[in-house]
């Protein structure tokens, strides 16, 4: 099963999609995301998916800064993209104010997206860029549907809608994180297609 796109009202403001997104039915288990602009309803991720991100997370534990922590289904806020996007995996501050079901992209210091076959272009181009957009320092993009076999790549060094790509491997290869995380991911881990 595809995304599906929702409609809404297209001269709304960023509270009014925002409250459409909070406060709609949407089915249970589906990741619901704005994605310039339009509500995005996604099926849960298939398995294979959901293990490369928890291989992820489990590396990660032993490497991040302190206060920050690893997030799973925590949505970031992009107003001027029209963008509110729920990372497979998203490194934040842990805040100690109350927060609504989203924060500021800004706060991310890491964010994390495994592809699915059906969205990978929302993936590789448009969230990249919202992402760079937002001044996130690093973005990990493990791609199992790359055109040329299966790929990490890690993006940062955000200057306007743009990343610069860090290092690109094939699932199989070692891929480092710089600081704060100074952590090398095997992705030979990673099961493939």
């Amino acid at each position: 099963m595809s995304a599906l796109a929702v409609s809404h009202d297209s001269e709304q403001s960023w509270d009014d999609l925002v409250r459409f997104w909070a406060e709609s039915e949407w089915p249970e288990g589906s990741k619901v995301e704005i994605i310039e602009g339009i509500v995005t309803v996604s099926p849960t991720p298939v398995y294979r998916h959901n293990l490369i991100a928890a291989r992820i997370q489990r590396r990660l534990y032993g490497m991040l800064p302190k206060d920050f922590e690893v997030f799973q289904t925590l949505a970031i806020a992009m107003p001027s993209r029209l963008g509110m996007f729920i990372p497979d995996l998203l490194v934040a501050p842990v805040l100690e104010e109350e927060t609504p079901s989203y924060i500021p992209a800004g706060l991310a210091e890491l964010v994390v997206e495994v592809t699915s076959r059906s969205n990978a272009r929302h993936d590789r181009i448009t969230k990249c860029a919202a992402y760079a957009a937002a001044g996130i320092p690093l973005y990990l993009l493990v791609d199992p549907w790359a055109p040329d076999g299966p790929t990490v790549t890690l993006y940062g060094e955000p200057q306007g809608d743009t990343y610069r790509a860090l290092a690109t491997v094939k699932f199989g290869d070692a891929i480092t994180l710089p600081a704060p995380f100074d952590l090398t991911i095997d992705t030979g881990e990673f099961p493939k297609s």
